[in-house]
């Protein structure tokens, strides 16, 4: 069986972290977002094809030809938006066997794979879909069902209770034939679902799995620390392959990568994940649900909270970190600093695509892009966004959102009398 990965979006909603980079090499956990959806179907495919377009180069490098012994094909997706279009870039590489379809931004675990191939082998279908129910389907597809299988599928039917599409799939090459009928939606792409309600009209099987576990659509800035924190709850075992000083205090669990070194007074509460060649301390706090890059400095009287840190970023003295997501590449100065609570302790809202959406947080902090610099003094509002490549001057209060590549300062009034 191939494996098919869609990873050619943009992850507009995610931005200032995919500014230069696609989204499903963004990391939590220390890992690339697409690494777990390529373990997931790795015991169940021979090879992978991922389909790919933004920012390419990027994806490939990080992933190589290989994963997990299994050979990667990297194929562009041909013009045109939307899931159909992306599927359909593989037609000349799938012949007669069935493959396996996945969005490559999501969190999925091994067991809705294993039973959707189940249920797709067993009802002899056309396509199968994984679905599971939520109370509120205002932003998923709706699937109704009958028996074993599919008999319709709605784009947000509203705040009603259901089945919802999780995007990942088990097809036939049949599909194609209906994808190349399928219209352009009134957004502007070609989407599967529409090529699937097709395939229901000319009474085709779909027939569907319900997943039990864990899922997350990583579609926002905050679903990265959801799926961080869900990650080293359940998978994060304690594991030193760095050096740890005398007068470090380490509670479990902990993993420190090799190279990395945890200096006296450093407080580490896991579940936390340090990586390689990481400078740890003196005299921090770090908290759980951290995750921290390879290469990062966390310096003294500095306190990190339920954050991620990318690779090669910096919070080297008198900072604070908290419910924040920060780029690569990136300095925080000394003092700066992430406030993530409103006074109301009401929800914290972020700008995403224009508009502001609710996170469902009451704790939030920044969003960092990379290659981002920050002076002394800073202090950055509850989900506020710092745009890649931007400098941010002495004593700047953000509470707007900073473009990428752009400077921002105060000028300082001064008052001087004699005495």
């Amino acid at each position: 069986m191939i494996g098919v990965v869609l990873a050619a979006g943009k992850g507009e909603r995610l931005r200032p972290l995919t500014d230069d980079r696609p989204k499903v090499v963004l990391k939590v956990a220390n890992r690339p977002i697409i690494e777990y959806v390529l373990e997931n179907l790795s015991p169940f495919v021979d090879e992978f094809l991922i389909v790919v377009r933004y920012e390419k180069e990027k994806l490939m490098q990080a992933l190589g030809d290989e994963f997990n012994g299994k050979p990667i094909i990297y194929v562009e997706q041909l013009e045109g938006e939307g899931t159909a279009r992306a599927i359909y870039s593989v037609k000349n590489y799938i012949e007669d066997e069935s493959f396996l379809v996945a969005n490559g931004d999501i969190y999925f675990e091994l067991d809705g794979v294993k039973t959707l191939i189940h249920e797709f082998k067993k009802q002899k279908a056309e396509a199968a879909l994984l679905i599971k129910e939520f109370d509120d389907l205002s932003h998923f597809g709706m699937v109704s069902v009958e028996g074993k299988f599919i008999t319709e599928i709605r784009e947000k039917p509203g705040k009603i209770k259901g089945y919802a599409n999780l995007g990942v799939y088990a097809f036939t090459p049949e599909v194609f034939e209906f994808i190349e009928q399928t219209a352009i939606s009134s957004r502007g792409e070609y989407e599967i679902t529409d090529t699937l309600s097709l395939m229901l009209e000319k009474d085709k099987k779909i027939t569907y799995a319900v997943y039990e576990g864990y899922w997350n659509d990583i579609g926002r800035p905050w679903n990265l620390l959801e799926l961080n924190e869900y990650l080293l709850k359940k998978y994060l075992r304690h594991n030193i392959r760095g050096v740890v000083e005398e007068g470090a205090t380490l509670i479990p669990p902990v993993e420190i990568g090799e190279g990395t070194v945890i200096r006296s007074g450093a407080y580490i509460i896991g579940p936390v994940k340090i990586g390689r060649n990481s400078r740890i301390g003196p005299n921090c706090f770090i908290r759980p649900y951290t995750s921290i890059g390879d290469n990062c400095h966390i310096g003294n009287a500095v306190e990190v909270k339920n954050s991620i840190i990318m690779d090669h970023s910096n919070a080297p003295h008198l900072n604070y970190v908290g419910d924040s997501v920060i780029g690569e590449h990136t300095n925080l100065g000394a003092g700066t600093i992430t406030a993530n609570l409103r006074h109301d302790r009401g929800n914290i809202k972020v700008e995403i695509k224009g508009k502001l959406e609710d996170s469902g947080r009451h704790k939030l902090g920044a969003i960092i892009g990379h290659y981002v610099k920050t002076g002394i003094n800073v202090t950055i509002y509850p989900g506020r966004k710092i745009g890649s490549g931007a400098f941010v001057g002495p004593g700047v209060i953000v509470d707007k959102n900073i473009a990428p590549n752009t400077l921002v300062s105060v000028k300082q009034e001064k008052i001087i009398k004699e005495r």
